[in-house]
């Protein structure tokens, strides 16, 4: 398929071009770090950001978090995410 954006700079303000399912763990971080999530089924979500500090979020399905976690934790997880990056 022919895409003309092939060549555009990707940045945290385009579009994302690649996404996954998160699994959360309470050790291993993201595979990848993502540009945002998107909330598939919502529930509480633990965010553990770059220093290590981890929040707990009480999410509605469809919603977007602008976040960039490095860790979504199990404990305390319920909502089904997915990374966008």
């Amino acid at each position: 398929m022919s895409d003309p954006f092939d060549s555009d700079y990707v940045n945290l303000t385009s579009p994302a071009v690649s996404h996954f399912e998160i699994v959360p763990d309470d050790t291993v971080d993201l595979p990848v770090r993502p540009r945002a999530i998107f909330v598939n089924v919502g529930g509480a979500a633990v965010l553990q950001d770059k220093d290590g500090v981890a929040v707990s979020y009480d999410l509605t399905a469809g919603s977007v978090l602008s976040i960039r976690p490095l860790r979504v934790l199990v404990t305390g997880t319920t909502a089904q995410l997915v990374a966008w990056y």
